[in-house]
């Protein structure tokens, strides 16, 4: 059975109550992009019935296999299936804002800190990533390669980003997991079947597809800025990510790492302390990008640095979203299409384990007492898979504090 995407006949929601429904998910959904999942199918499946599990499904499958944040193309594509484009606007905005104020907040209280006790915080929150990663890492190996042929793929994309370390690389193991899949993958398939109401024709998608191949080509293309960042260089690094990021919020740091850090526009120190600081607050993790945008020594008001660099890494995904909705039920008969997919998937968890190991591990743990916080923080996350990573935050932070407080 194939997929029936149409124009919408159905009532639509009222733009103020999906920015009230996502804005309450976006103060409380705590515990990062699988979690986030779960909190969506269950204000929307569940609680208030904006459309049913099998709907729900299949719209997550869409968002899983594009590059993208999951979590947040998928609200994006809830709100714009309730709401139109305004529903959707009113879906991102509501999601992402309570995050984005509060990691603003924490790059000014950052320069507010004394020397000695934002160096405490900072590191800890550096050990934190640590956690959470090598949790992510976990969880990601369990389900994207969950056989011998898509560990295989994972292993060698390890390998290579070890060994090869770049930008280019990055592409180049993603399309060789690709090549990978599509001859050790065969038996996997992109799966589900359901009838979406989405409300634009095909004229809109074909234009969300050129505004995206605009975007990623003016991306890969632009000249970069040296040791001075400038606001376009910053923006065309962060387009790059979220275009080319497949695997959600952890698996974007590589490729942000490259961009920010081996540049030198930003610390390591600092990067990694922004992404620490995304675990504590509620929301998607690619809200991270306000608070590098406003680090960012571009030359403009840090507020504009931050809209920017969110905008640019949030824009592509959402744009392929747009551009394959209509046209999905075709792209699944493609034959061995899940098979590229699954390879694709199994090289980035190779990607999120080199992250793990440079500049994560290597940036973050400098003796035996950080290692031995950072395990139990990760112990906890997989002894307690629901707990919040708040606890791990408020753990990190504390151990690291006492230990410098003593002089350790």
């Amino acid at each position: 059975m194939t997929i029936a995407f149409r124009m919408s006949e159905t009532p639509r929601g009222r733009t103020a109550d999906i920015f009230e429904a996502f804005l309450r998910l976006g103060c409380t959904s705590f515990g990062g992009p699988v979690a986030h999942l779960e909190y969506l199918r269950r204000e929307f499946v569940e609680r208030r019935g904006w459309l049913d599990a099998a709907r729900f499904t299949q719209l997550l499958a869409i968002c899983q296999v594009l590059p993208g944040p999951a979590s947040s193309q998928l609200g994006f594509g809830i709100g714009l299936l309730r709401g139109g484009w305004g529903g959707a606007l009113a879906a991102f905005t509501g999601f992402t804002l309570p995050s984005v104020l509060l990691l603003l907040a924490f790059a000014w209280l950052g320069a507010a800190l004394s020397p000695s006790a934002g160096a405490a915080i900072v590191h800890g929150l550096k050990l934190v990533a640590v956690a959470v990663v090598a949790h992510g890492v976990l969880r990601m190996a369990t389900t994207l390669a969950p056989d011998p042929a898509r560990r295989a793929i994972a292993v060698l994309s390890l390998a290579a980003m070890v060994l090869f370390a770049s930008a280019w690389a990055q592409l180049l193991v993603i399309a060789g997991g690709a090549a990978l899949g599509w001859w050790w993958c065969r038996a996997a398939s992109l799966g589900g079947s359901a009838s979406l109401d989405v409300p634009y024709g095909a004229r809109a998608s074909v234009r969300a597809l050129v505004l995206f191949g605009v975007l990623l080509g003016a991306a890969l293309l632009w000249p970069g800025a040296g040791a001075v960042p400038t606001l376009s260089a910053m923006a065309a690094a962060f387009a790059r990510a979220g275009a080319l990021v497949f695997g959600g919020g952890h698996v974007v740091l590589p490729l942000l790492e490259e961009s920010l850090v081996a540049t030198g526009w930003l610390s390591a120190d600092t990067f990694l302390a922004g992404y620490g600081a995304a675990q504590a607050v509620p929301g998607p993790l690619f809200s991270v990008a306000a608070y590098l945008g406003a680090m960012v020594p571009t030359g403009v008001p840090p507020l504009l640095g931050a809209a920017v660099a969110l905008l640019a890494l949030f824009a592509p995904g959402f744009l392929l979203l747009v551009a394959v909705l209509p046209v999905w039920s075709r792209l699944r008969a493609v034959p061995h299409a899940g098979a590229v997919m699954a390879g694709i998937n199994a090289s980035v968890v190779g990607l999120l384990a080199a992250a793990l190991y440079d500049p994560i591990f290597t940036s973050g743990v400098r003796s035996l007492t950080d290692l031995a916080i950072a395990l139990a923080g990760f112990v906890f996350l997989v002894a307690a898979p629901r707990g919040s990573p708040l606890w791990v935050v408020a753990w990190c932070v504390s151990a690291t504090w006492l230990v410098t407080s003593l002089g350790g």
